[in-house]
């Protein structure tokens, strides 16, 4: 109960005390107790950051090589087959495009693009999987 009254009567002598360094322009200094709570926040902060980011499972990636070398194989095949998909889907559009702009027949342009695409279905002719 004492120690209640005396925080009590402590915080109005800080606010007070702060109030005096206000009209004079200066930020109260913080208190011994101010100071340390605000390095537990902070090192709390940083705590949780620290788990959120599984810093930890990436250290004990580190000390076992062949998981390491194992995950990255896994990781370049999927790249790869993810590379090879896109390329074959975006190679087919632009066929496709490239077909609908020659039968349009327009001048210049059609020609070029119907000599593509004779160029390209000759090559699929030739190389039967």
């Amino acid at each position: 109960m004492k120690e209640d009254q005396e925080s009590g009567t402590n915080r109005k002598e800080s606010l007070k005390s702060w109030k005096l360094q206000e009209r004079g322009g200066e930020p109260p200094e913080p208190s011994d107790k101010e100071k340390i709570n605000r390095v537990y926040r902070l090192a709390s902060e940083w705590a949780q950051r620290m788990e959120k980011s599984r810093i930890s499972e990436y250290t004990e990636l580190l000390y076992s090589p062949w998981r390491l070398i194992w995950l990255n194989v896994l990781a370049g095949t999927a790249r790869g087959v993810g590379i090879a998909i896109g390329f074959t889907f975006f190679a087919a559009t632009i066929i496709y495009v490239l077909q609908v702009l020659g039968a349009l027949n327009l001048p210049i342009i059609g020609d070029y693009i119907a000599d593509i695409v004779r160029i390209v279905q000759h090559q699929l002719e030739l190389n039967t999987y």
